[in-house]
């Protein structure tokens, strides 16, 4: 199976472009199921999210992740990230993967006012389904990993349910991007009235709750420079923030590793797992995470 993905892997992936013909072909994880389809969490097709959960009982309430998936600002879908919904409600969690607005219909904030709609969605409603509404853990990959940072980072967003965010593991994150140089931030970013108001980095104090940043340093749409800068500027503020760089892994490695064939590439469910685990059950201080890269 993994042999015969890798040229589609190779051909359709780039840039980051939606997963939905990869998720059909890889095999999933056992002990995790789909349990809600298209819930609404604002009116809008795109504002829609699926939800998953492990099969096994008795063991409720569970920590919930919110996983927000990448493609620039502008493409993307839930349907293509069963794979990960499956992948971590194997590991114990119920697990959120919204759909959200795409650029050019709309820019931002938009996008990053659909994903706090989307995780206050689910602190009000994920207790039906298993899940422990304050044990919240924000994560993403790529453009999704901004979304992530900027709620878990600003706390305009979620307002008083940033309190459930206990913590948030993004990969391959974008934090710092000025001036905006490329077609993709000038698209979703451009016409933000204060540019550096976009910048998640901007926000790094010790407030924020503590931080799983993953890269890959194969990485070259998003260098891991985003992701140990990030770190060292959370840091710096006094919260708690632990940097992970895969020596050979590149942007969509991170991502797919989440897939039961290619996770000899690296150990991102492992470790993003442990994460949610470490933060959500004993709470988690600044001595208790470091920088460092594998």
């Amino acid at each position: 199976m993994r042999r015969l993905l890798l040229p589609f892997l190779l051909s359709a992936l780039a840039g980051c472009t939606p997963l939905s013909a990869f998720n059909a072909l890889v095999p999933k994880d056992e002990g995790a199921s789909l349990v809600a389809r298209d819930q609404a969490y604002a009116p809008g097709d795109r504002r829609r999210l699926d939800i998953y959960a492990p099969t096994t009982t008795g063991q409720a309430p569970r920590p919930v992740i919110v996983f927000f998936y990448g493609g620039s600002w502008k493409g993307g879908s839930k349907e293509g990230y069963g794979f990960v919904g499956r992948a971590f409600a194997a590991q114990g969690f119920v697990v959120a993967v919204p759909d959200y607005r795409l650029v050019p219909k709309v820019r931002f904030p938009a996008f990053v006012e659909d994903s706090a709609a989307a995780v206050k969605w689910v602190r009000a409603h994920i207790a039906r389904f298993g899940g422990d509404p304050d044990r919240i853990v924000l994560a993403g990959h790529s453009a999704g990993a901004y979304n992530a940072a900027m709620l878990a980072v600003d706390p305009q967003w979620l307002g008083p349910d940033r309190a459930a965010v206990k913590g948030w593991a993004t990969l391959a994150g974008p934090y710092e991007f000025l001036p905006l140089d490329t077609r993709v931030t000038k698209d979703a970013f451009g016409e933000a009235d204060d540019l550096a108001a976009t910048q998640p980095i901007r926000f790094a104090s010790a407030d924020d709750p503590p931080a799983l940043l993953i890269a890959g340093g194969e990485d070259e749409l998003v260098l891991p420079s985003q992701s140990t800068g990030m770190a060292i500027a959370l840091v710096e503020a006094g919260a708690a923030a632990e940097t992970l760089v895969y020596a050979d892994v590149g942007h969509v490695g991170l991502v797919t590793a989440l897939a039961k064939p290619f996770r000899g590439g690296a150990p991102v469910l492992r470790d993003v797992a442990a994460f949610v685990r470490l933060v959500t059950e004993t709470g988690v201080g600044q001595q208790s995470l470091r920088s460092g890269e594998r």
